[in-house]
């Protein structure tokens, strides 16, 4: 007798094949280039199973360059605790993030919500994980190294965040420059506590 999967953990599956695919498939050639069709067959699934769980090619791309945004950002935190010194975790947190491959697709998924406002909630959702998860990470580097910030961590987290993804829109909008043309290690405010006589 074989036990088959249920039904909820067997659409949990496909859901996450499906979306590993497209992101790699967006990530490769861009969301234009991409049909559901090549999505479907790529995650071996059906074109109605992506508008079952993602509403639409858009949704999907949403969804897909966000998630690749939470894994990409999740490098920053084995980038910053390398770093011993305020100044060089600033520096190289600030380098990392100008670079992440996620931020070209997670303006344009960030662009689309604006035009398609029932996929602004997938966008909020996303954008709170990011803030929620850099804040824990935030809490604990100052924690385990004694440094503070000027400002309540959310502030510093978002308005780092803010930066990171403002910089980066704005080169897509084809205005020239280098990432060092954008200060963001002095935007953040972290640095070592003052010693008490």
């Amino acid at each position: 007798m074989s036990i088959t999967e249920p039904a909820r953990a067997r659409g949990r599956r496909t859901r996450a094949r499906i979306l590993q695919c497209a992101a790699e498939l967006f990530a490769a050639r861009g969301p234009a280039a991409v049909s559901v069709a090549e999505i479907a067959r790529a995650a071996q699934a059906y074109p109605h199973q992506i508008t079952y769980y993602f509403g639409s090619k858009d949704g999907l791309f949403v969804h897909a360059a966000l998630s690749t945004l939470l894994r990409d950002a999740a490098r920053l935190e084995a980038v910053g605790m390398r770093r011993r010194d305020p100044d060089g975790f600033r520096a190289a947190v600030a380098r990392t993030a100008l670079a992440l491959p996620a931020l070209p697709g997670a303006v344009q998924a960030m662009s689309i919500t604006r035009l398609r406002p029932e996929l602004q909630p997938v966008a909020q959702t996303y954008l709170a994980v990011l803030f929620r998860r850099a804040e824990t990470y935030l809490a604990a580097l100052l924690d385990r190294r004694g440094w503070t910030v000027d400002r309540p961590p959310p502030v510093e987290v978002r308005t780092f965040w803010s930066a990171v993804l403002g910089a980066r829109l704005i080169s897509e909008s084809g205005y020239g420059g280098r990432s060092s043309d954008v200060d963001l290690a002095g935007l953040l405010t972290i640095r070592a506590r003052q010693v008490q006589d």
